[in-house]
């Protein structure tokens, strides 16, 4: 039987005014052991019978990784991350809309060496499918879900999240750079961090945006998304790229490429001149287009040191990894 904490479950009755706390199924545990996803049902006065997800972040005493990754970096690392995202829907979610939906938040706290999210379930609002493979019009729906997040924070500030958003960071991951076995990449991973960096055009990043992350609607193509551990600033061709390999074979990455890119950039147009019409489209585009390759070869080198043997580790990527190498090397 799924069961809270009584400091828990007592400061989730008084954050969100509900009166009782129905405790459902564990959705599922945490990364490395961290804690557990739940569902829920608020009742009584604020709570009026609505369901919700609690995620309770209860680090380990003994931590495990399924791959070995279990150091002191990679700890504090993971405890920061559940603090950026409590801070993110503190702090941000409400600035998203209909067209780039999330879970509305209706708390987050600290309590007790854990730390407690409160967030709408998705799945009673509509958006309860979970796919291992999108047709088309699915990926394309992502697409335009990354275009609309990132033309609403485009130059925003990274306040209480990341500095440089993603999992995969090179300031964050210096201990798969270390074991990268492939000396080129290694050697020009960090001017290609520095190039991403210094691009004319940040906004906010997802920072985890993999098909996983988002929840379709039972008809038609509308999506939701989820997980903002890592979201930060950043380019966001870091998200495009990333989606695109959780998603895409080796074959479809290469022949999809430019049509990927024209959904996404087709939708950023349309979302920046709603949100942001001072901007200037054409420029992003111009810039972020050089970028994607850039953007696609900087998680190919975390891969590379993190797991050697992973899926993705794939011919196009190594293909990307030579042309993008060969473009740094000054004739």
């Amino acid at each position: 039987m799924a069961i809270l904490p009584r400091t828990v479950t007592t400061r989730i009755l008084e954050s969100t005014g509900a009166e009782t706390l129905s405790l459902g199924e564990c959705v599922q545990t945490l990364w490395s052991g961290y804690g557990r996803i739940f569902r829920a049902q608020l009742n009584g006065r604020a709570g009026r019978g609505e369901a919700v997800i609690v995620k309770h972040v209860e680090p380990p005493s003994v931590r495990h990784h399924p791959r070995g990754w279990h150091s002191d970096r990679g700890h504090a690392r993971k405890l920061r991350s559940y603090e950026v995202e409590a801070a993110w829907y503190r702090l941000h979610h409400r600035c998203c809309g209909p067209d780039c939906r999330v879970p509305r938040c209706l708390a987050a706290f600290e309590v007790d060496d854990s730390m407690v999210m409160v967030l709408e379930d998705l799945d009673a609002a509509g958006f309860p499918r979970r796919l291992t493979e999108v047709d088309r019009p699915q990926m394309d729906a992502c697409l335009r879900w990354l275009a609309a997040f990132h033309a609403i924070f485009m130059g925003a500030k990274p306040v209480g999240v990341w500095p440089v958003g993603t999992y995969w960071h090179l300031d964050t991951r210096p201990d798969e750079w270390e074991v990268l076995e492939d000396r080129p990449l290694k050697e020009a991973a960090c001017e290609i961090d520095r190039r991403l960096s210094a691009a004319r055009y940040q906004s906010l990043v997802h920072g985890d945006a993999k098909l996983a992350n988002f929840c379709f609607a039972d008809h038609g193509n509308a999506v939701a998304a989820v997980d903002f551990q890592y979201v930060g600033g950043g380019c966001g061709m870091k998200d495009v790229a990333y989606f695109v390999g959780s998603c895409l074979h080796e074959d479809d990455c290469a022949a999809l490429e430019g049509d990927v890119l024209d959904v996404y950039f087709q939708a950023l147009r349309a979302a920046l001149a709603k949100r942001h019409p001072d901007i200037n489209a054409n420029a992003v585009e111009h810039e972020w287009r050089g970028l994607y390759h850039l953007a696609w070869v900087d998680f190919h080198r975390f891969l590379k040191g993190w797991s050697p043997g992973h899926w993705k580790i794939n011919g196009y990527s190594e293909r990307l990894v030579r042309e993008v190498l060969d473009a740094l090397t000054p004739p």
